[in-house]
């Protein structure tokens, strides 16, 4: 049996206005109200990726279409949760108070939230509160982009540029239980690791240009976006599959350009040029945890913060050198809490 405080209020990291990682600060907010397909979550651990970052800034200004113009609309970081279900909705049927769950939310770096019902699911048994925190949105960027936009198939060569960030690290794993021959680009520093969670070769860039290699691939995820269309099209296959997923390196017309170029130049190509969106659902979810209970894939984490240093652990994120994925513990035993014996 669980038992809950009974909050009033709610301690959570909060921002007025957007500007820098400093701008956040632990704050009390009330308690989030749940609406009739939602339950509220006692979170342990949120998972931060660089969606997060771009929120706290309101850059690209696109972003703020769904966070706010002038300011937040909600000012919470976090769209990733690993918690117990508090309450639930009146049409919540799938669900009960002390069900451990994770997957994704609005504004998780606080101790408790609100989610659709649709968007979590129950949290693997052999997973930490901060592990299973650290796969929703990440891991099913990778698993759309392979499963559903490339169609990975056994066999394929399949490069991932990025390979030892959060999406990255999920992309190598996932690709490989596909079947598919995998090659990593990273630095040299992170060679080791990647090489670690499956991939067949990697190219450190601090040495070696994958666009200037021989090797062609039936698929490159590029999660960095650091090189040409031109260069990327040169060592991809005649009928290869290219997937852009990257939101950073350009800002107002330059990014509209980036983001529509490759949509424009696809219908005129055997090669097929593709962005895509990734949106949680249960169902999705579950195929992660499938894939966790196979031993077929594995969180990597980088750093794990406490809830008040939350603007570090954004501030880390911006840099962009983080090995895996960043985890903000909003238990302090969430770390190493949520597994089964």
């Amino acid at each position: 049996m669980f038992h809950f405080p009974g909050w009033v209020t709610v301690r959570a990291i909060y921002q007025q206005e957007y500007g820098s990682p400093q701008t956040l600060a632990l704050t009390e907010l009330e308690r989030p109200s749940i609406r009739r397909d939602e339950v509220r979550i006692c979170v342990h651990a949120a998972g931060l990726h660089i969606g997060d970052a771009f929120a706290v800034r309101g850059t690209p200004f696109l972003m703020r279409m769904e966070t706010g113009w002038r300011r937040p609309r909600y000012g919470v970081p976090g769209f990733d949760v690993a918690g117990v279900v508090e309450s639930v909705g009146a049409n919540v049927k799938q669900w009960k108070p002390g069900d451990a769950v994770f997957g994704a939310c609005k504004g998780s770096c606080a101790e408790l939230v609100s989610a659709k019902q649709d968007h979590i699911a129950a949290k693997p048994n052999n997973l930490t509160y901060a592990q299973a925190a650290a796969l929703p949105t990440s891991g099913l960027a990778a698993l759309h982009a392979l499963r559903n936009v490339a169609r990975v198939t056994a066999g394929q060569k399949v490069l991932i540029n990025g390979a030892s960030g959060g999406v990255g690290t999920y992309a190598v794993q996932i690709a490989k239980a596909f079947g598919a021959g995998v090659t990593g680009v990273c630095s040299d520093r992170n060679a080791g690791l990647v090489r670690s969670i499956g991939a067949d070769h990697v190219i450190a860039y601090d040495h070696s240009d994958f666009a200037a290699g021989q090797q062609r691939y039936d698929v490159i995820l590029d999660n960095v976006e650091n090189r040409s269309l031109h260069d990327c099209r040169r060592v991809l296959a005649p009928s290869g599959i290219l997937i852009l997923n990257s939101g950073t390196g350009a800002s107002g017309l330059s990014l509209l350009w980036r983001i529509a170029k490759p949509l424009l130049l696809s219908p005129f190509s055997r090669q097929r040029l593709r962005r895509y969106l990734s949106m949680p659902n249960r169902k999705d979810l579950e195929t992660l945890t499938s894939l966790i209970d196979a031993g077929s894939l594995s969180p990597v984490i980088d750093r794990c913060y406490t809830l008040d240093e939350t603007a570090s652990a954004v501030q880390h994120l911006e840099a962009g050198h983080a090995r895996g994925k960043v985890v903000v513990l909003v238990q302090s035993d969430s770390e190493t809490a949520g597994t089964e014996p």
